[in-house]
Protein backbone atom coordinates (compact mmCIF):
# COMPACT_ATOMS: atom_id res chain seq x y z
CA UNK A 1 0.00 0.00 0.00
CA UNK A 2 1.49 3.44 -0.96
CA UNK A 3 2.70 5.59 2.29
CA UNK A 4 0.99 8.59 2.86
CA UNK A 5 2.78 11.35 1.26
CA UNK A 6 3.01 9.39 -1.64
CA UNK A 7 -0.64 7.77 -1.96
CA UNK A 8 -3.05 10.00 -0.79
CA UNK A 9 -5.40 12.09 -2.71
CA UNK A 10 -7.55 13.75 -0.13
CA UNK A 11 -7.61 14.66 3.02
CA UNK A 12 -11.17 14.66 5.19
CA UNK A 13 -11.00 16.93 8.33
CA UNK A 14 -13.38 16.43 11.45
CA UNK A 15 -14.02 20.01 12.60
CA UNK A 16 -15.43 20.50 16.10
CA UNK A 17 -12.40 20.42 18.75
CA UNK A 18 -10.12 20.15 15.46
CA UNK A 19 -9.84 22.66 14.00
CA UNK A 20 -12.28 24.92 15.62
CA UNK A 21 -12.09 26.35 19.76
CA UNK A 22 -15.46 24.78 19.58
CA UNK A 23 -15.81 25.40 23.70
CA UNK A 24 -14.19 29.24 24.41
CA UNK A 25 -16.68 30.32 20.94
CA UNK A 26 -20.28 28.40 22.81
CA UNK A 27 -19.01 30.19 26.11
CA UNK A 28 -18.48 33.37 24.59
CA UNK A 29 -21.58 33.48 22.03
CA UNK A 30 -23.55 32.36 24.73
CA UNK A 31 -22.49 34.84 26.93
CA UNK A 32 -23.69 37.20 24.35
CA UNK A 33 -27.12 36.55 23.99
CA UNK A 34 -27.76 35.32 27.73
CA UNK A 35 -25.92 38.14 29.40
CA UNK A 36 -27.87 40.30 27.12
CA UNK A 37 -30.89 38.77 28.91
CA UNK A 38 -29.29 39.41 32.54
CA UNK A 39 -27.87 35.97 33.07
CA UNK A 40 -24.97 35.66 35.02
CA UNK A 41 -23.57 32.13 34.25
CA UNK A 42 -20.34 30.07 34.10
CA UNK A 43 -20.29 30.46 30.24
CA UNK A 44 -17.43 27.72 29.96
CA UNK A 45 -19.40 25.21 32.45
CA UNK A 46 -22.48 25.93 30.00
CA UNK A 47 -20.44 24.85 27.01
CA UNK A 48 -19.28 21.56 28.25
CA UNK A 49 -22.59 20.53 29.70
CA UNK A 50 -24.20 21.29 26.05
CA UNK A 51 -21.18 19.54 24.75
CA UNK A 52 -22.07 16.47 26.93
CA UNK A 53 -25.23 16.00 25.15
CA UNK A 54 -23.34 15.92 21.61
CA UNK A 55 -22.72 12.04 21.71
CA UNK A 56 -26.19 10.75 23.11
CA UNK A 57 -27.94 12.79 20.90
CA UNK A 58 -26.21 11.17 18.29
CA UNK A 59 -26.50 8.06 19.36
CA UNK A 60 -30.79 8.24 18.63
CA UNK A 61 -30.18 8.65 15.63
CA UNK A 62 -26.77 5.66 14.73
CA UNK A 63 -29.24 3.43 16.94
CA UNK A 64 -32.13 3.83 14.83
CA UNK A 65 -34.13 5.14 17.69
CA UNK A 66 -34.50 8.15 15.56
CA UNK A 67 -34.20 8.85 12.52
CA UNK A 68 -31.80 11.00 10.41
CA UNK A 69 -31.88 14.85 11.92
CA UNK A 70 -29.62 17.61 11.03
CA UNK A 71 -27.07 18.52 13.93
CA UNK A 72 -28.98 22.40 14.12
CA UNK A 73 -31.85 20.14 15.07
CA UNK A 74 -30.09 17.77 17.48
CA UNK A 75 -28.29 20.46 19.36
CA UNK A 76 -31.62 22.70 19.92
CA UNK A 77 -33.00 19.52 21.79
CA UNK A 78 -29.94 19.05 23.41
CA UNK A 79 -30.33 22.53 24.82
CA UNK A 80 -33.53 22.18 25.81
CA UNK A 81 -33.00 19.41 27.80
CA UNK A 82 -29.34 20.88 29.38
CA UNK A 83 -30.57 24.21 30.37
CA UNK A 84 -33.29 23.85 32.85
CA UNK A 85 -29.52 22.42 35.11
CA UNK A 86 -28.33 25.96 34.52
CA UNK A 87 -31.80 27.59 35.70
CA UNK A 88 -32.52 28.67 31.72
CA UNK A 89 -36.34 27.64 31.20
CA UNK A 90 -39.10 29.03 28.95
CA UNK A 91 -37.51 30.48 26.49
CA UNK A 92 -39.03 31.95 22.83
CA UNK A 93 -38.42 30.24 19.88
CA UNK A 94 -36.29 33.50 19.33
CA UNK A 95 -34.01 33.14 21.80
CA UNK A 96 -33.42 29.08 21.36
CA UNK A 97 -32.73 29.88 17.68
CA UNK A 98 -29.72 32.21 18.30
CA UNK A 99 -28.35 29.92 21.02
CA UNK A 100 -28.64 27.07 18.49
CA UNK A 101 -26.46 29.30 15.79
CA UNK A 102 -23.76 29.52 18.14
CA UNK A 103 -22.40 26.56 16.77
CA UNK A 104 -22.27 28.46 13.29
CA UNK A 105 -20.11 30.94 14.63
CA UNK A 106 -17.03 29.17 15.77
CA UNK A 107 -13.78 30.14 15.72
CA UNK A 108 -10.79 28.21 14.06
CA UNK A 109 -7.50 27.36 15.96
CA UNK A 110 -5.00 29.72 15.06
CA UNK A 111 -2.88 28.24 12.09
CA UNK A 112 -5.54 26.34 10.72
CA UNK A 113 -6.48 28.60 7.91
CA UNK A 114 -3.02 29.49 6.54
CA UNK A 115 -2.56 25.61 6.87
CA UNK A 116 -5.50 24.11 5.29
CA UNK A 117 -4.44 26.36 1.89
CA UNK A 118 -1.24 24.97 2.40
CA UNK A 119 -2.68 21.54 1.98
CA UNK A 120 -5.58 22.15 -0.55
CA UNK A 121 -2.75 22.99 -2.99
CA UNK A 122 -1.29 19.21 -2.94
CA UNK A 123 -4.33 17.71 -1.65
CA UNK A 124 -8.51 17.75 -2.20
CA UNK A 125 -9.73 18.75 1.40
CA UNK A 126 -13.42 18.43 2.81
CA UNK A 127 -14.84 18.34 6.21
CA UNK A 128 -15.55 14.84 7.46
CA UNK A 129 -18.19 16.13 10.17
CA UNK A 130 -20.85 15.76 11.63
CA UNK A 131 -21.93 19.32 11.53
CA UNK A 132 -24.60 19.41 9.28
CA UNK A 133 -23.82 21.86 5.27
CA UNK A 134 -25.11 24.98 6.84
CA UNK A 135 -22.97 24.53 9.73
CA UNK A 136 -20.12 23.96 7.89
CA UNK A 137 -20.64 26.57 5.19
CA UNK A 138 -21.24 29.11 7.48
CA UNK A 139 -17.48 27.88 9.90
CA UNK A 140 -15.85 28.03 6.48
CA UNK A 141 -16.80 31.96 5.52
CA UNK A 142 -16.41 32.85 9.19
CA UNK A 143 -12.97 31.74 9.60
CA UNK A 144 -11.62 31.11 5.12
CA UNK A 145 -11.50 27.46 5.66
CA UNK A 146 -10.80 26.93 1.88
CA UNK A 147 -12.84 23.51 0.74
CA UNK A 148 -13.18 21.80 -2.02
CA UNK A 149 -16.55 19.75 -1.17
CA UNK A 150 -18.58 19.36 2.10
CA UNK A 151 -18.90 15.62 3.12
CA UNK A 152 -20.37 14.34 6.07
CA UNK A 153 -22.74 13.56 8.04
CA UNK A 154 -25.29 15.09 6.17
CA UNK A 155 -24.18 13.39 2.56
CA UNK A 156 -23.84 9.98 4.26
CA UNK A 157 -27.35 10.02 6.41
CA UNK A 158 -25.95 8.57 9.97
CA UNK A 159 -23.25 10.03 12.51
CA UNK A 160 -19.72 9.09 12.83
CA UNK A 161 -18.57 6.49 14.15
CA UNK A 162 -20.69 4.72 11.55
CA UNK A 163 -18.32 3.31 8.61
CA UNK A 164 -21.02 4.67 5.89
CA UNK A 165 -20.00 8.58 6.92
CA UNK A 166 -16.62 7.63 6.00
CA UNK A 167 -16.89 5.87 3.04
CA UNK A 168 -19.76 8.02 1.65
CA UNK A 169 -17.10 10.58 1.48
CA UNK A 170 -14.47 9.20 -0.42
CA UNK A 171 -16.69 7.53 -3.06
CA UNK A 172 -17.95 11.16 -3.33
CA UNK A 173 -14.18 11.81 -4.53
CA UNK A 174 -14.16 8.64 -6.32
CA UNK A 175 -10.83 7.44 -4.43
CA UNK A 176 -10.97 4.22 -2.47
CA UNK A 177 -10.37 4.43 1.38
CA UNK A 178 -6.54 4.38 1.32
CA UNK A 179 -6.16 6.69 -0.97
CA UNK A 180 -8.01 9.29 1.60
CA UNK A 181 -6.24 10.55 4.83
CA UNK A 182 -9.02 11.48 8.07
CA UNK A 183 -7.48 13.86 10.08
CA UNK A 184 -8.69 14.68 13.47
CA UNK A 185 -7.54 15.50 17.54
CA UNK A 186 -9.84 12.54 18.56
CA UNK A 187 -8.40 8.89 18.31
CA UNK A 188 -11.67 6.97 18.47
CA UNK A 189 -12.61 9.05 15.08
CA UNK A 190 -9.31 8.24 13.39
CA UNK A 191 -9.94 4.38 14.47
CA UNK A 192 -13.07 4.61 12.95
CA UNK A 193 -11.53 5.26 9.84
CA UNK A 194 -9.25 3.06 9.78
CA UNK A 195 -11.43 0.56 10.52
CA UNK A 196 -12.87 1.66 6.81
CA UNK A 197 -9.52 1.56 5.08
CA UNK A 198 -8.85 5.16 4.98
CA UNK A 199 -5.06 6.32 6.26
CA UNK A 200 -4.96 8.56 9.57
CA UNK A 201 -3.36 11.98 10.69
CA UNK A 202 -3.76 12.59 14.19
CA UNK A 203 -3.48 16.30 15.53
CA UNK A 204 -2.97 17.37 19.06
CA UNK A 205 -5.27 19.58 20.75
CA UNK A 206 -4.87 19.01 24.78
CA UNK A 207 -6.72 21.64 25.38
CA UNK A 208 -9.65 21.14 23.42
CA UNK A 209 -12.09 20.39 26.53
CA UNK A 210 -9.59 22.93 29.21
CA UNK A 211 -6.19 23.69 29.94
CA UNK A 212 -4.61 19.94 29.77
CA UNK A 213 -7.92 18.24 28.82
CA UNK A 214 -7.34 16.88 25.44
CA UNK A 215 -5.52 14.49 23.86
CA UNK A 216 -1.78 15.22 23.48
CA UNK A 217 -1.12 12.40 21.00
CA UNK A 218 -2.95 9.35 19.27
CA UNK A 219 -3.94 6.41 21.49
CA UNK A 220 -3.99 4.24 18.59
CA UNK A 221 -1.90 3.41 16.09
CA UNK A 222 -1.60 6.49 13.18
CA UNK A 223 0.07 7.43 9.66
CA UNK A 224 0.85 10.52 10.67
CA UNK A 225 0.93 12.91 13.40
CA UNK A 226 1.45 16.63 14.18
CA UNK A 227 1.47 18.98 17.15
CA UNK A 228 -0.83 21.12 15.07
CA UNK A 229 -2.34 21.50 11.65
CA UNK A 230 0.94 23.26 10.30
CA UNK A 231 3.22 20.78 11.85
CA UNK A 232 1.00 17.98 10.04
CA UNK A 233 1.02 20.14 6.83
CA UNK A 234 4.64 19.87 7.02
CA UNK A 235 5.45 16.19 7.86
CA UNK A 236 2.45 15.82 4.74
CA UNK A 237 5.08 17.57 2.24
CA UNK A 238 2.79 20.57 2.22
Amino acid sequence: MPSPKLGVKALFFDVFGTLVDWRTSVARESERILGALGFNLDWLAFADAWRDEYQPGMEEVRSGRLPFSKLDVLHRANLVRMAPRFGLENFSDEVLDDLTLVWHRLDAWPEVPAALARLRAKFRIAPVSNGNISLMVDLARRNGLPWDAILGAEIAGDYKPKPQVYLAACAAFDLEPWQCMMVAAHSSDLAAAAACGLRTGHIARPNEHGPGKGEKSPSVPVDVAGSDLADLADRLGA
